[in-house]
């Protein structure tokens, strides 16, 4: 009994399996290293990633493998976005800013310039600033040169300005004026704005602002000399147009008379001095030291500005019959629209 009881123990000690050894700890970074360089591996090379989701504080580190393959799939498999607290909100994002070298070589509308990077980034506020800042894409033509897409016959001015403050002749003013406006640069728009003609423009249009639809008349005449044109098959088209000062023209012995009617009449009285004179188009009044003669240069002025000719003679005044022996007298003028 004792020999069956004492082999059967020995069967038990024998089938029974002998506890496992504990597992080796992960290898470190340095012997890992140590390893590659022993048995002449090369190393693997990490891949960079950018991790949109950042790590939770809570998150604990995964544990390593021992092997050496197990290794290597560590350094090769990509880094698993881990859920953040931070999803919510937006992430910033880098992206790449284009160079420019020194010297820039420009293609303006097929004009070709070549400046210093710092001339075109001189006022900070300025589209030629932003635009060789680096944040924006530049297109370069087949010869590399950097395109801008714009009429090239005044950058040169502009970049006189930029250079050394150089501000172009009268006859190009208007025109570099324009291109300042496009580009932005105030510096140069106000020194520009400060010369003639642009000077004499800004005291011109301050007395045709006191012109009640100057502009509209101004559309008006173009619209009725070309209609009359085109109806008689001509070359030119003539139109009356008055153009007259004080409301209501007198001669010196009626003023004062006419001065009384003028601020002291009762709104029947005032009604017998309501007129429109039989013409196209009406000027006036306005309240200026500009006269009669100043208007008509404007406007012969800005119809040159749109390539129209043309030309004016004063034909006699309105003889309208008012009241009493007063009468409308205002001149009325005679223009010749020429259109080609």
């Amino acid at each position: 009994m004792q020999q069956h009881g004492g082999g059967g123990g020995e069967a038990e000690s024998r089938a029974r399996p002998l506890p496992a050894a504990p597992a080796p700890a992960p290898a470190p970074a340095a012997a890992r290293l140590r390893r590659f360089a022993a048995e002449k591996r090369a190393l693997p090379q990490p891949r960079v990633m950018v991790v949109l989701a950042g790590r939770d504080e809570t998150d604990e580190p995964a544990d390593a493998m021992s092997s050496s393959d197990s290794a290597d799939e560590d350094f090769r498999k990509p880094a698993s976005p881990m859920p953040s607290r931070y999803l919510g909100k937006p992430l910033c994002t880098y992206s790449g800013l284009q160079e420019f070298p020194e010297v820039v070589p420009l293609n303006v509308g097929g004009t070709y310039f070549t400046t210093r990077l710092s001339t075109l980034r001189r006022y900070d506020d300025t589209m030629l600033a932003a635009m060789f800042s680096g944040r924006h894409h530049i297109p370069r033509d087949a010869e590399g040169r950097f395109f801008i897409d714009r009429d090239g016959a005044y950058f040169g001015d502009i970049l006189n300005f930029l250079r050394a403050g150089e501000l172009p002749q009268r006859d190009r003013v208007r025109s570099v004026h324009r291109e300042a406006q496009y580009y932005s640069i105030g510096p140069l728009l106000e020194s520009l704005e400060q010369v003639q003609p642009l000077t004499g423009e800004t005291v011109r249009q301050a007395f045709l602002d006191l012109l009640p639809y100057y502009k509209e008349n101004l559309e008006r005449i173009v619209e009725i000399a070309k209609l009359r044109a085109m109806q008689r098959k001509a070359r030119f088209a003539k139109l009356k147009i008055c153009v007259y000062k004080e409301e209501m023209p007198v001669t010196p012995y009626e003023r004062p008379l006419f001065n009384s009617l003028r601020f002291e009449r009762s709104e029947s009285e005032a009604k017998l001095f309501e007129h429109h004179c039989e013409v196209d188009v009406s000027f006036g009044p306005w309240e200026a030291v500009a006269d009669v003669y100043d208007l008509l240069h404007c406007i012969v002025s800005d119809l040159a500005q749109r390539g129209i000719t043309a030309e004016h003679q004063c034909i006699g005044v309105c003889d309208k019959h008012l009241i009493n022996h007063y009468y409308c007298k205002r001149p009325i003028y005679e223009f010749k629209i020429t259109w080609w």
